[in-house]
């Protein structure tokens, strides 16, 4: 017999770890932006994932209102950089509670690099960086839902497999569970998606 948890029976917020202990492994989308008088921002989300195919958009959720959503209210732009293993301690030291006006970057010495069409700086470790214009924000409950237009995909060439597209065993991707657990590079097993039934 199932364990029942009804919301409307629950302390405000109680539902929430039970809901990231339940929806894993979540990809991290580590989000930089820069403010609008120029500081750096670097935070990691863990709500993310494609909103569209055609045009390519992406998105992340920001429990209430961060400075990463500030920032791109502000300025319109944003880039998503992939979170990795190697990279697990400085992802989890960005979630900091830092003032408004402070630049992780800077803080924690995390090297960036210019982006190639956005004004936010790239993470410089991070495989993968994708680069997004302002779409829309959705806000829903005490969450925004941002949605940035893909305008750039930066990966380094040796995170690429012989056929052109990102490798999942070089990039290690980082991911969330519940509590304070982080998830580390599933076992993969590769299988072809059926036809047609008959």
């Amino acid at each position: 017999m199932r364990t029942v948890f009804d919301p409307s029976e629950m302390p405000p917020g109680g539902l929430y770890p039970l809901l990231t202990a339940s929806v894993v492994p979540r990809p991290i989308a580590w989000v930089s932006t820069v403010s609008a008088t120029g500081v750096a921002n670097l935070a990691p989300y863990s709500f993310f994932s494609v909103s569209s195919a055609s045009p390519a958009v992406v998105q992340f959720t920001s429990v209430g209102r961060k400075d990463s959503l500030k920032n791109i209210e502000a300025t319109g732009e944003f880039v998503i950089n992939l979170a990795t293993a190697t990279l697990i301690d400085q992802v989890n030291a960005s979630s900091a509670g830092y003032e408004h006006g402070v630049s992780e970057l800077e803080e924690l010495g995390i090297a960036s690099e210019p982006s190639e069409k956005v004004a936010p700086p790239r993470v410089a470790e991070s495989p993968i960086a994708i680069e997004a214009t302002l779409h829309r924000i959705v806000e829903v409950g005490n969450s925004f839902v941002v949605m940035g237009t893909v305008v750039a995909v930066a990966v380094r060439p040796e995170f690429l497999a012989e056929d052109g597209l990102p490798s999942f065993e070089a990039i290690a991707p980082l991911s969330r569970l519940g509590r304070a657990e982080w998830g580390l590079p599933p076992q993969v097993r590769s299988i072809e998606r059926p036809g047609s039934p008959s």
